[in-house]
This record gives structure tokens, C-alpha cells and sequence, in this order.
């Protein structure tokens, strides 16, 4: 054991050395043994944005999180602090933010994934929860906790993520006005202090999840609206009610194949999707997607739960749908969408996403500027928006939300998160086409961060210094003083673009 603890801190300690050094009679680190030492991957410059592809020098894959701790202790040392670092999960990031251009980047995978699951007793005070590995994916938790009736209380819309992953970020779906962000339902973290800090203070290498009981069915239904205030409004309605709600999302819906795109797509078996051939095709629609959990217990009624909240909602009558599926292939739908694309060869293509957080008081003008700037006919992939509740954000995470405006009615609670989740198919869609919706995007976000809207990115992506001053806001200097403290070098996630290398030598 010893031996073995020796021989690994001497080969990360030459796959520095063998970065660092102008020397080139250095030999390669692949010459000196494991083989969690690679000299490179192709998939480390790579991710699911397909936009950004910066090239490390190495790729540690860690058999535990000590090999992770050993390679940052002789990071630490002077001589080594010019190699920057970061943690990649199932690299499902946008803008090349695991990246880490002439660096090491740590693949989360090889770490292998152990999961235990603590069920509380009826005798038992505290709570149920899942002791994780930071590369676990989210799917492979709820497999196992399912096997006890348990599962996280909140989500993301696509499981197939890493569990350090999400919690670098903020981690939200339908399920965050209920229970907040994925960030707000951990108990215990091992080596990250911050959370939601993009992966600039540390690197999540366990963590504690806390669970609930998980339901057996899911009653899962969809309503269509052609005013937006009434779709809002009903969106509102529908957060208002977290004891009969379990799940708020929302589209827009600016064409009848944004129905078929990732994360909204229904299992077509199910016969789901909406006939608009007997109204106007032409026009822009909302469509407000909620569920309700069945635990299939004596004296419930999820069908009778649907009808109540139902009865206070203003779709248009004639475009309602709703089906009963198992709680797993709920939450895992997107997984079927996804399998179609791969069998299409759309799915390893970019994405050029972009995500905003919207306050309430400029959603409407922010819909209308997002429609201004694309083509409603041939936009493809889903455009998403529901509402959040800023009190289930815990103030202590680094997550910008748009600032709070204040008036008569005190504090806004109601922000929106908008994603346009769009694909670039390159048949369709070549380099200049890319270019041209990339920078569609930054103006969208300029427009919507300035002046009335106060938008925010969530998963964010900035070109400078001053913009990223600029989304943090009044919380900047803290945000600054928490890496400074944990990670004072900037050796950690340079994909992000945050902080400049500092060196050593100048402190």
C-alpha cells in the first residue's frame, strides 16, 4: 500500500514536471507507469457544446479522490504552478468551461462509483440520504435509491450528468420551485467549501444527497396557450401550489418541430403531441408541461389532484393532454429523445446554448426580444421557460440571480429560466451559420443583462474580466475573496475564463 502511495505521488509529480519544464529530454509521463496517467484524450477537448476544443496536456483518470489531492499538493509547490487544472464529469458543458488548454484535466468517470443509501427508519430521527462519488451520474443514483423506494428530491431534465458536475453549476429543473436547485438539497460535501461556484474553489469529489420517498406513477400533463400572459400566469399559479404540485415546466413553441426536440419530446407511443392543423400554424405558441405524483396509496388520487388544479388553469380547451408513466422513464424522458438523435447522427453535433435568468417584471420583454432574433420556422431544438422562486436559493451559494427589484409589493420572488437549447446541424447549418448564431446569442444576452430586463446567464459564458464583474454584480468581491482564499494561484476550471493565471513566484 505504501509502495503503491510512493509510486503515485512520483508519476504525477513527473507528469508536472514533464509540462512545466523547458527541458526536452524529459520523457513523456505515459513512460513511468499507471495507467490513470494518460498523455492525452481526444475527448478531453471535447463537450456537448461542440464549440470550444482547447487540448490539455494530460489527462489524469484518478482511482481515487487521494490521487486527485495529491496531484493539486505538488500543484501547489512554485516550481509547478504555471499547469492549470480542471475536473471534467460527463462533459456535457457548452463553451469549453472542463477544458484546460496545455493543462491537466481530471475525467471524474474513473473514480469508480460507489453508492450507499441510507433509508430512515419510522424510529429513526434525521433524514434518508445517498453518500455519492462527484463523477456518479445522476442516473445511476436514482437506479440505486429506487431499489430502497427513495430518490433526490431535485433534478435536472437530463440524467445523464455528473453529480459534481450539476453542483459546480446550480443544477434545476421542473422540480427547483418546489425544492430548489440541486445545490440546495446536498448535506455534506467532501473537498469543495463553495458551492455553485463554477468549479473555481475545489473539486467535488463526494457528496451527500438527501432523498425522500419516490412515487410509484407519475400523472404527467401538458396544456397549450396562445396569449402569453395567461401562460404565465397559470405558470405562476401552478408554483403557488407546492402541496399539489410536484413538476412546472413551459415552452415556447414557435414551430411544430421544436415539439420533437431534446428534453421536450413525449414518447410518441403515447399519442401526446398536439394536432394544430384546426388552428392558426402560423402563430407562436406556449405550452405549460406539470405532473403529479402517484404513490398509489389508499385514499389518494392523483387523477382527482390533476382535476382541481385544472379546473383554475385557462388552456385552450381543445389542446390538453395528459398521460401515466413509471417515476423513472419521467424523469429519465429525455433519454428517449436522445436515442433518436444518436440514431440520426444529431446528436454529437453543436449546440449552441444559451440559459437566462429572467425576473419576473422583464419576461415579457424578454420573450419578445428572443423572438425578435430568431427565425420562429426554422429554429430547432426546444426554447424552455418556467418559473423559480428566489427564497429556495440559498444566498450563500455563488449563483447569479437577477437582483431583486423592489416596489410596492417588497421583493420579486418570481424569476424565469429561459433556455434556448438549440441545435446546429451541420448539413443545415455550416461554420458561418454557427458564427452567425453565436453571436445572436451574445447580443440576446447583452440586451437582456442591460437596461430594463435584468437578465442573468445561468451556466454562464463571458468574454472578459469586466463581464463576469458585470454578472456577479454587488457579489463580485465576494465571489473574488472565495478564490482568492481556495484557489489564490487560478489554477482551477481556466475553461471558464474567469480569473487570470496568477504564478507563484508574483505572490
Amino acid at each position: 500500500m505504501e509502495f503503491a502511495l510512493f509510486c503515485t505521488k512520483v508519476n504525477i509529480l513527473i507528469l508536472i514536471l514533464a509540462l512545466c519544464s523547458p527541458c526536452k529530454f524529459i520523457q513523456s509521463p505515459m513512460d513511468y507507469g499507471p495507467s490513470n496517467l494518460l498523455e492525452t484524450k481526444s475527448s478531453a477537448s471535447l463537450d456537448f457544446g461542440r464549440i470550444v476544443f482547447n487540448s490539455p496536456s494530460a489527462v489524469l483518470r484518478p482511482q481515487s479522490p487521494r490521487d486527485i489531492s495529491l496531484l493539486l499538493t505538488f500543484h501547489s509547490a512554485s516550481s509547478f504552478s504555471k499547469v492549470a487544472v480542471a475536473a471534467r464529469g460527463a462533459g456535457h458543458s457548452i463553451y469549453g468551461q472542463a477544458q484546460a488548454i496545455d493543462g491537466i484535466v481530471i475525467e471524474m468517470d474513473s473514480i469508480p462509483s460507489d453508492i450507499y443509501v441510507h433509508k430512515k427508519r419510522d424510529d429513526e430521527s434525521g433524514v434518508s440520504y445517498a453518500d455519492v462519488g462527484g463523477g456518479v451520474l445522476w442516473v445511476e443514483l436514482l437506479e440505486e435509491s429506487l431499489k430502497l423506494g427513495l430518490a433526490p428530491r431535485s433534478w435536472t431534465d437530463y440524467l445523464y450528468l455528473s453529480i459534481g458536475g450539476t453542483l459546480s453549476n446550480g443544477g434545476i429543473s421542473g422540480q427547483t420551485f418546489k425544492y430548489g436547485p440541486q445545490i440546495s438539497n446536498v448535506l455534506q460535501l467532501d473537498v469543495v467549501t463553495v458551492l455553485g461556484g463554477l468549479g473555481q474553489f475545489g473539486i467535488i469529489t463526494r457528496a451527500r444527497i438527501l432523498l425522500q420517498d419516490a412515487p410509484q406513477k407519475v400523472k404527467w400533463i401538458r396544456a397549450f396557450y396562445d396569449d402569453f400572459d395567461t401562460f404565465t400566469g397559470d405558470q405562476e399559479l401552478l408554483v403557488s401550489m407546492p402541496e399539489l404540485v410536484d413538476y412546472v415546466e413551459g415552452f415556447i413553441v414557435p414551430n411544430e418541430q421544436s415539439l420533437l426536440s431534446t428534453s421536450v419530446a413525449f414518447p410518441a407511443h403515447l399519442g401526446f403531441m398536439p394536432d394544430f392543423h384546426h388552428v392558426s400554424s402560423a402563430k407562436v405558441y406556449y405550452c405549460i408541461e406539470f405532473a403529479v405524483h402517484d404513490f398509489q396509496a389508499e385514499g389518494t388520487s392523483a387523477e382527482q389532484v390533476v382535476e382541481k388544479i385544472s379546473k383554475q388553469m385557462s388552456y385552450m380547451p381543445s389542446l390538453v393532454y395528459s398521460v401515466e408513466v413509471s417515476y423513472f422513464d419521467f424523469l429519465n424522458r429525455v433519454r428517449m429523445e436522445e436515442m433518436n438523435l444518436r440514431s440520426r447522427g444529431l446528436w454529437e453535433i453543436p449546440h449552441p446554448w444559451l440559459n437566462m435568468f429572467v425576473p419576473k417584471s422583464g419576461i415579457k420583454e424578454f420573450k419578445d426580444l428572443l423572438l425578435e432574433n430568431i427565425s420562429p420556422n426554422d429554429f430547432e431544438g426546444p426554447i424552455l421557460i418556467y418559473p423559480l422562486l428566489r427564497d429556495k436559493w440559498d444566498a450563500n451559494t455563488s449563483v447569479a440571480l437577477p437582483d431583486a427589484p423592489t416596489g410596492g409589493d417588497g421583493v420579486e420572488q418570481v424569476v424565469y429560466i429561459v433556455g434556448m437549447l438549440r441545435s446546429a446541424n451541420p448539413a443545415s447549418c455550416a461554420a458561418g451559420c454557427l458564427d452567425d448564431i453565436l453571436r445572436r446569442n451574445r447580443q440576446i444576452a447583452e440586451a437582456a443583462s442591460a437596461g430594463r430586463i435584468g437578465g442573468k446567464q445561468y451556466l454562464a459564458h463571458h468574454p472578459s474580466l469586466l463581464h463576469w464583474r458585470d454578472h456577479f454584480g454587488r457579489h463580485w468581491n465576494r465571489f473574488a475573496a472565495r478564490k482568492n482564499l481556495f484557489d489564490p494561484l487560478g489554477v482551477l476550471a481556466p475553461g471558464q475564463g474567469i480569473f487570470p493565471r496568477v504564478h507563484a513566484s508574483a505572490l
